[in-house]
């Protein structure tokens, strides 16, 4: 049997545990339901789990070349309106971005690994991660040796995808980079409070945080090389609690993506740097921080080759090859790709009908669970193919 054979017979569990996750929806790093599911559900395939940072880990087979399978299970701080009868019903956590599926096919995997334990030519180590929204998630489980005992060899991670595409597409970059960086920032405006009447006595944060955000505009028009994607985006501008009142503070929050190591480095230098001499030149400071640091994707060009062959293994129905995307969004799985041999690819989930019809991160998105088993079973497959032939 097949590992796809396999799970397709494990369809209809690994779509309960995908509803799980979606109606008990948990963002950032503290996921206690999730982190405490997960645990219990590889227990009971009879592998021993562990907290790891704020997620979760744990190793099947033994010895040999280490493969890292990772799923992040993190949803959005928003509401839903998918209008699904599993929907979380909070309002404020939405499974918008398909984190949900990951989960869920990283625990059918490994409950089929388990299973053929036996023939497994290394280790496997699984990785379900919280917190790939915010940016925290990759390097927290870093931090806590997620790379280490024993040491990753590889590292391989799949994101499913919604809209009018059918399913059984996947999407790769095995040349280029696929994924941009992403740099969030936090400008703190600090002038000085006054009367509305009597702009002369303020410093006006307001005045530095509106020519703060033109002039990052400029470093996009002006100073990014026209031959490097370059996106710059001011998504908050907060200050001000009155109509007649100056406000001591304004705060600016951001990000930059860009498919260039080097244009980032500049562009973040330059960031500070330019919010430090405006506020200067209309007599305030700034305070500029770092909310996120998640480095471009780019796919080792062989490992990315090797997984798609073992994926043409299965016999997928419908399987389609969609090569050299690249998207200006971004993905902490780019901190392990730094590390270790990686490559990441997305499975659509899509509906070719009006259920398509919203993309990841709009409250109506709908995700196709027929990509269930597939997700399952590529992870299962491959893993086992490359320590076969490592």
């Amino acid at each position: 049997m097949t590992y796809y054979e396999r799970a397709l017979e494990l369809k209809e569990e690994i779509v309960t545990n995908r509803r799980y996750f979606h109606t008990n929806a948990e963002t950032g790093l503290e996921m206690p339901k999730a982190q405490a599911y997960v645990m219990e559900q590889l227990k009971s395939y009879g592998i021993d789990a562990r907290p790891c940072g704020h997620g979760v880990t744990a190793t099947i087979g033994n010895g040999g070349k280490c493969i890292l399978l990772r799923a992040d299970m993190d949803a959005l701080p928003m509401p839903e309106q998918s209008g699904e009868p599993f929907a979380c019903p909070t309002g404020t956590e939405a499974h918008a971005c398909g984190h949900d599926f990951h989960a869920a096919m990283l625990l059918g995997a490994a409950k089929m690994l388990k299973e053929t334990e036996d023939q497994l030519n290394g280790t496997v180590k699984l990785m379900f991660q919280p917190a790939e929204e915010t940016f925290e998630g990759s390097q927290d489980m870093i931090d806590a040796g997620i790379l280490e005992n024993p040491p990753v060899d590889v590292a391989l991670a799949y994101h499913v995808a919604p809209g009018q595409m059918p399913v059984g597409l996947v999407m790769y970059n095995s040349q280029s980079t696929m994924m941009f960086s992403v740099d969030g920032f936090r400008i703190t405006v600090h002038g000085k409070g006054a009367h509305g009447a009597y702009p002369h006595n303020s410093v006006d944060p307001i005045n530095i945080g509106v020519h703060i955000h033109l002039a990052l505009q400029e470093l996009i028009a002006r100073e990014a090389d026209p031959n490097i994607a370059c996106v710059l985006t001011v998504g908050k501008f907060v200050a001000g609690s009155a109509a007649n009142i100056i406000p001591e503070t304004a705060v600016l929050e951001g990000t930059l993506r860009t498919n260039d190591a080097k244009q980032r480095e500049k562009l973040v230098d330059r960031i500070r740097k330019v919010a430090e001499g405006v506020a200067a030149t209309y007599g305030g400071t700034v305070e500029v921080e770092s909310l996120s640091a998640v480095p471009p994707l780019v796919c080792d060009t062989e490992f990315t080759n090797e997984i798609l062959s073992y994926m043409k293994e299965l016999g997928i129905p419908g399987m389609m090859e969609h090569p050299g995307i690249s998207s200006s969004a971004s993905e902490d799985f780019a901190v392990l790709a730094e590390k270790v041999p990686s490559t990441f690819m997305y499975l659509s989930a899509g509906y070719m009908d009006e259920r398509g019809a919203f993309s990841a991160h709009n409250p109506k998105v709908r995700f196709n669970e027929e990509v269930c088993p597939i997700g399952a079973a590529c992870l299962a497959h491959c893993a086992v193919q490359w320590l076969k032939n490592h």
